[in-house]
């Protein structure tokens, strides 16, 4: 089993950055895929960002590329998600989750976090 617990979220306004966090326990990341998803209000989840277990190749939606960058730090077990330029349609509930195995299903969510971007 792995818990995962995001953070960081909050209102700030276009333009702005914020940058969440995703702590887990129970396991060790190190090995597994991190992916960042988010859901807007009346809207599907969509997936944000990936970064792989080894060797750290890290891939992105279309919509957040060059603005968004994911990281780890397995050291520490935890998993980032840095946003920059931040845009109105950026607001959702962001949240992490964890695939134990490539290609598949991300088994494991956390609860998530509100991200509210003013325009």
């Amino acid at each position: 089993q792995v818990q995962l617990v995001e953070s960081g979220g909050g209102l700030v306004q276009a333009g702005g950055s914020l940058r969440l966090s995703c702590a887990a326990s129970g396991r060790f990341l190190s090995s597994y895929d991190v992916g960042w998803f988010r859901q807007a209000p009346g809207k599907e989840r969509e997936f944000v960002a990936r970064i792989r277990g080894s060797g750290g190749i890290a891939n992105y939606a279309d919509s957040v590329r060059g603005r968004f960058t994911i990281s780890r730090d397995n050291a520490k077990n935890m998993a980032y998600l840095q946003m920059n330029s931040l845009k109105a349609e950026d607001t959702a509930v962001y949240y992490c989750a964890v695939r134990t195995v490539v290609p598949g299903q991300y088994e494991y969510w956390g609860q998530g976090t509100q991200v509210t971007v003013s325009s």
